[in-house]
């Protein structure tokens, strides 16, 4: 089992951060030369995340490692791990925040103000962001970009809080469950080595958020659900949806 968790962890630093960093520089340079690019950069996207998703299932199937172990399990709060303050106070902004996401959402699409407005403050972030060659355009793209929403928020914890955390955990059993939590959010903010060292720092500090989640819950699902909503309220806002 050992062996399996090395390589994995391996495939983590080797994919995302080099491979996939140098994909996005290409990318970057065809994506206004070329009308399918970004369609296809976004095909590419789902395909690097689902592969190793659909690796980490067939582990489950053929090995001990089973689906509990790696947080796909109903929620169960347990303060027992961090400490009541640490696991309360997480779950309590959580929810704050999947609430925000929610109205954000609702709002969007039933309030033509808000929508404006939401619209308006996206276009001046849009100017600031690194990775705007991103943002969907076509009606295709912004499909797409909701199926992108739907795969990282389901592969990714599966990836870097269900299975990372409990093969770190594993394979060093003598270390704070604190620095496997580290650990795995170092590796996931590694994932994002595209959009700059900012977002590396970012993205690495919303992992660590994210695990706090799952060691209280003892479950990724509801993490899978606001990590998508964090993603789908991304594409909102785009210039040309405006009626």
């Amino acid at each position: 089992m050992g062996i399996i968790f090395w390589i994995f962890i391996l495939f983590t630093l080797i994919y995302e951060p080099i491979i996939g960093y140098f994909g996005f520089k290409k990318f970057e340079e065809r994506v206004f030369l070329f009308s399918q690019a970004r369609l296809q950069y976004f095909k590419n996207i789902m395909l690097g995340l689902w592969i190793p998703t659909l690796f980490i299932i067939f582990v489950i199937l053929f090995t001990e490692l089973t689906f509990e172990d790696v947080g796909i399990t109903l929620p169960t709060i347990n303060s027992e791990i961090l400490g009541p303050i640490i696991t309360y106070a997480t779950l309590a902004v959580a929810a704050f925040y999947f609430i925000v996401l929610i109205f954000y959402i609702v709002s969007y699409y039933s309030n033509v103000n808000f929508r404006k407005k939401f619209i308006e403050s996206k276009k001046k972030q849009l100017s600031e962001i690194s990775f705007k060659s991103l943002i969907p355009v076509t009606k295709k793209e912004k499909k797409a970009w909701t199926y992108i929403s739907i795969t990282a928020g389901v592969t990714e914890e599966i990836i870097y809080r269900g299975f990372l955390i409990f093969a770190i955990a594993y394979l060093f059993p003598s270390l704070s469950i604190w620095l496997v939590m580290l650990a795995a959010s170092v590796l996931f903010g590694l994932a994002h080595t595209y959009q700059g060292i900012g977002d590396v720092i970012r993205t690495t500090f919303i992992g660590y958020i994210f695990s706090i989640l799952y060691i209280g819950l003892g479950s990724i699902l509801p993490i899978i659900v606001l990590h998508f909503l964090i993603d789908y309220v991304t594409k909102l806002g785009d210039e040309d949806e405006i009626v």
